[in-house]
């Protein structure tokens, strides 16, 4: 298993775990979860869309989802989109800084 270099930061517990949600138009979207990032006490998930014809990681598109709810054992069962994009994009520079070992961002 992938294991991420700072403390904020939940690698998945098996590498290809895909998630399916439903987006605003009722379609259902698969998502390859790829880690979660605890930032000012929220939790936010990092995931790629895949599809048959495209696979995980090749558009190079990570959505970042903000968790909602967890369960009994402190797993996440709802998420929402991040609107707020200056959050979004503090969360998402923690999780290059976290992530530079195990993904290339191009840049």
């Amino acid at each position: 298993m992938r294991q991420g270099s700072a403390p904020h930061f939940c690698p998945p517990i098996e590498e290809g775990l895909v998630f399916t949600f439903e987006d605003e138009e009722g379609s259902l979207v698969n998502l390859e979860f790829l880690g979660l990032i605890i930032h000012k006490k929220r939790k936010y998930g990092f995931f790629f869309p895949v599809t048959e014809d495209i696979p995980a990681g090749s558009s190079g598109e990570v959505l970042l989802l903000e968790v909602t709810e967890v369960d009994e054992e402190g797993q996440p069962t709802s998420f929402e989109l991040v609107e707020d994009e200056a959050i979004a994009q503090e969360v998402y520079d923690d999780f290059r800084q976290a992530t530079k070992s195990l993904y290339d961002f191009g840049g």
